[in-house]
């Protein structure tokens, strides 16, 4: 089997609401839809969402990337994972969330190849995996009505976000904490707003309301400060934008500067080198959440719950952005069980049976 060609549209798809971190805001998805296309009929589907807040990215830089990944990749068997990333990691230095894309699809085709589902192909360990929900910055009594509405739906996990000044941030979780009850779990996801001082302040403070973690609270690139809070947290800390790819996640478990890792698959450049993160995190005993991008239409959402499913030391999962959007531009796919369960498709790859063309450009 060889790549024949690569093709790429953009995929935008509106947000039920505008979506509010610390670092901005986010009012649609906008991502790019990788279609790989092979001399024996099938083909992958996969998705590039550069998230400007995270990545740094954006759509044209993307679709650029692809086209010079595409030249490269023509002639190659997309079933060869390790020769694809090698061509790939010549080929074009960073540019992950291209790469993601390339990836994604090739691990698609690999399902079609020999008509298994996607996360039969990762590890099989389930074919289900639960998500939380998350409630974007907002005034406090606005935030705690999202909490207990998305708690009445079915979820009980809660991630919210913090990270824009200290004083709000403990009226919002003391808000929500109020609002879904004791039961209920609650995340805080800080997007590198806090000192490390600063951190450990309001987290110790913040615990009053029952904490389960706390995500990135210090700028990604702070691996002492990331240390330094877990050591005078009384919550335990999950590091997000510090960790980019297998090289971050050992280095994080060595220094004992975290207690969870959050996997992106637009930030680690797909299924392949997720993988290796997942396995440097489990031979340490740090355990391992799937998050995604809120820029992401589902198609990756797919992938990553895949993974998710399929790989015992993935114990959590921030994987809602689909739910958050007015419609989905593909067909198949997982299925949504108890408001928070997504089940995985059984068909071959991805298990995207279509797609609506009228929302590509």
């Amino acid at each position: 089997m060889k790549i024949v060609d690569i093709k790429t549209s953009i995929l935008k798809a509106k947000l039920k609401e505008p979506f509010h971190i610390s670092l901005g805001t986010i009012l649609e998805t906008a991502s790019v839809l990788v279609e790989i296309e092979t001399d024996e009929g099938i083909t992958g589907y996969g998705e590039a969402s550069p998230g400007p807040f995270i990545t740094g990215e954006n759509i044209e830089g993307t679709l650029g990337a692809i086209q010079v990944l595409r030249e490269k990749l023509i002639g190659t068997d997309p079933r060869d994972i390790e020769k694809v990333y090698q061509i790939m990691a010549k080929a074009i230095a960073y540019n992950n969330t291209a790469k993601a894309g390339i990836d994604l699809a090739c691990y698609d085709i690999i399902g079609n190849s020999v008509n298994l589902p996607l996360y039969k192909i990762l590890g099989g360990l389930s074919n289900e995996i639960e998500t939380d929900m998350t409630v974007g910055i907002n005034q406090p009594e606005y935030m705690a009505e999202k909490a207990k509405a998305h708690v009445k739906d079915g979820f009980n996990v809660i991630k919210t976000k913090v990270g824009i000044d200290v004083a709000t941030d403990i009226k919002r979780v003391k808000a929500i904490r109020e609002a879904v009850g004791d039961d209920v779990k609650i995340r805080l996801d800080a997007n590198q707003g806090w000192s490390p001082k600063e951190a450990v302040e309001v987290i110790n403070r913040l615990n009053e309301y029952d904490i389960e973690l706390v995500e990135q609270p210090v700028p990604r690139f702070d691996f002492d400060g990331l240390k330094y809070v877990r050591e005078h947290s009384s919550v335990p800390i999950m590091a997000d934008e510090s960790c980019w790819d297998s090289k971050d996640a050992l280095k994080l478990v060595q220094h004992h500067a975290v207690d969870f890792v959050n996997i992106k698959l637009m930030k680690c450049g797909g299924l392949y080198e997720a993988k290796k993160i997942v396995s440097i995190c489990e031979a340490s005993g740090v355990e391992v959440m799937l998050g995604c991008m809120a820029e992401e239409s589902g198609i990756a959402i797919n992938a990553a719950a895949s993974l998710g499913a399929a790989l015992k030391n993935i114990t959590r999962a921030d994987l809602d952005a689909t739910l958050s959007l007015s419609e989905v531009p593909y067909t198949g796919g997982f299925t949504i069980k108890n408001t928070r369960h997504l089940v995985l498709s059984e068909e071959p790859g991805l298990g995207i049976t279509g797609l609506k063309r009228e929302m590509l450009k």
